[in-house]
């Protein structure tokens, strides 16, 4: 039953063949330059800082699993990356280049930058006290984030994006400005319209501000794919501008920022999963001591200002993932961002944050793709090794187990099935890349697999010898089977994840199959080698010990029963 699942599973899914290595099908190859990350001196690029970005971008292309892509360091500053046919070469590419640099800002002013389409008008709302009733742009597609208080505090703590609908849907005037009012008093012409009114930067004259970020501000066009993409952060301690990760109703937002209140490194972990309240997927974080503390203190201080002063934006990247609004001081450590992500969004964000912050920036040189290493030939030359190796078994099977060895074929078909169809689904499931080393697992896994076989036979063997008949020889022969073929599985397997934990690269394929096809030998022996012997011990074909059942009598060295009782031990030489 298992195994027909499994198989109407592969093919309901359409993953009928495994994902095959870099040395069987070859794959893509990208080409990483490092820099020093803003504010960071040119000697940030050494051989240290290279060897951290490696260790954390292996983290990313392996975090879904064995996908077998390989990141190697060349020179002294380059990354190269290999990734197996089958993976999606751009998406590695967004995964591996994101810095992961995320920091919490104050935010000074909000503006429209760039209508993307022509809204409908909509009127102005007004900012709730509460973040629970703040109005969000029905079509908003950036991902907003509420802050979760410690257990025991109100439903006042909580942070929301408090963009009202009139901010969502900026307006266009008959002089071709658009006005907003993302709770803040400023009102700005989109930087990608033809209109050259100048830009209202009252917010900004709000405090002391430096004259370059108000140029900064209002030069800024977040309806430029190049400018919305690009990092604006120079420092940590001065101010920057920055845009929205996404348009919200087609219009695209740009931020001024103030220096940086908490550090994406005082995240201590992240995860993905459904919100309780709305059923959304969202990316829970939780801070560390020192990121506990700095959030409470940001998040009292921007409570006690008014709108847009009163929110600090969650920048990732360089490219604002939301920007909430704060009612009061969050203790606890805890976080989310949510919104507008499914599952494989928030999936993503989580894997990057966890694997930490690259050290340093790095731009894509080159993406090219490469030839196997070895070949489809050496595919076919490992199936062919696999076919004599069992071709092998089984005439060894037949030739001396007779009538038990055809259960013992029956055995390496079931878990040969089972085997290739586990592969298919994780290749598709877990991007688990089949490659030479992996083949060879196999192959040994017959070898494995035709033990347990061994061991049970020569124990019922060893009853049949004792003088007990067939049906009580299986029941009596198991228990002490069992365990012989539990304890050499479990060396097997211990020997298996050695590997795996504690290498790299193709190995860990070899050890993954080895271990697989270890745990699967103990369903099939438990599941169907033992419960079909039962069975066929109830024929008189092997019950009464017919010379092709491979329970011969004669053959054991056992003398045949007297009046259908028990059968007597073999002859002493003694009695000879």
């Amino acid at each position: 039953m298992i195994t027909a699942a499994l198989v109407g599973i592969m093919f309901a899914t359409g993953n009928t063949t495994p994902h095959l290595g870099i040395d069987l099908a070859g794959g893509t190859s990208i080409t990483l330059t490092a820099s020093p990350p803003p504010g960071a001196p040119k000697s940030a690029v050494n051989g240290a800082s290279l060897s951290e970005a490696q260790q954390i971008m292996e983290k990313r292309v392996n975090a879904f699993g064995v996908s077998e892509a390989t990141v190697q360091t060349q020179g002294g500053n380059t990354l190269l990356v290999t990734i197996p046919k089958g993976t999606d070469p751009t998406k590695i590419e967004d995964e591996i280049s994101k810095t992961a640099l995320m920091y919490f800002r104050p935010v000074l002013a909000i503006a429209p930058s760039g209508v993307v389409a022509s809204p409908a008008p909509s009127s102005s709302a007004s900012s709730s006290a509460s973040s629970s009733s703040s109005a969000t742009p029905p079509a908003a597609k950036a991902p907003s984030s509420t802050a979760t208080p410690s257990a025991g505090k109100t439903q006042g703590d909580a942070l929301t994006r408090d963009l009202t609908a009139a901010s969502a849907t900026a307006t266009a005037t008959a002089a071709g400005k658009a006005s907003a009012t993302p709770n803040s008093t400023a009102s700005a012409v989109p930087s990608g319209s033809a209109s050259s009114a100048p830009v209202d930067t009252s917010s900004l004259t709000q405090g002391t501000v430096p004259a370059d970020l108000t140029a900064a501000f209002a030069k800024l066009d977040c309806s430029d794919k190049k400018q919305q993409s690009t990092d604006f952060q120079t420092s940590n301690s001065k101010d920057a501008v920055a845009c929205d990760a996404t348009s919200t109703s087609g219009v695209y937002y740009k931020y001024a920022l103030g220096p940086v209140a908490v550090a994406g490194t005082d995240i201590s972990s992240a995860s993905s999963g459904l919100s309780q309240q709305t059923g959304q997927w969202q990316v829970n974080l939780s801070f560390n001591g020192h990121g506990s503390q700095a959030f409470a203190t940001t998040t009292a201080t921007l409570s006690k200002n008014t709108a847009p002063q009163n929110q600090f934006a969650i920048v990732l990247d360089g490219q604002v993932q939301s920007a909430p609004s704060v009612s009061s001081s969050i203790v606890g450590g805890q976080a989310e961002i949510s919104g507008s992500f499914d599952q494989k969004s928030a999936s993503d964000l989580a894997t990057v944050l966890n694997a930490g912050a690259l050290p340093l920036k790095l731009t894509t040189q080159d993406t090219t793709t490469v030839s196997p290493e070895l070949g489809s030939s050496q595919l076919t030359a490992g199936l062919v090794s696999g076919a004599i190796g069992l071709a092998l078994v089984v005439l060894y099977s037949m030739l001396y187990y007779r009538g038990l060895g055809l259960v013992a074929i029956a055995g390496l078909a079931v878990s040969a099935v089972l085997t290739y169809s586990i592969m298919c689904l994780l290749g598709a499931s877990i991007g688990f890349a089949l490659n030479l080393p992996a083949v060879c697992g196999a192959i040994v896994a017959i070898g494995i697999t035709a033990d347990s076989f061994v061991v049970y036979f020569e124990r019922i063997r060893d009853e049949l010898r004792h003088g007990t008949s067939l049906r009580p020889s299986v029941q009596r022969a198991w228990p002490k089977a069992r365990r012989t073929i539990l304890v050499a599985d479990f060396v097997s397997f211990l020997a298996a994840a050695v590997l795996y934990f504690f290498t790299v690269g193709k190995v860990q394929g070899f050890a993954f199959t080895l271990g697989l096809t270890t745990l699967l030998d103990v369903v099939v022996i438990f599941l169907f080698t033992k419960p079909l012997i039962s069975l066929l011990a109830r024929r008189r074909f092997f019950a009464d010990g017919h010379p092709m059942s491979g329970l011969d009598p004669k053959r054991l060295g056992v003398r045949p029963p007297l009046r259908g009782g028990r059968r007597p031990l073999p002859a002493t030489p003694k009695e000879v």
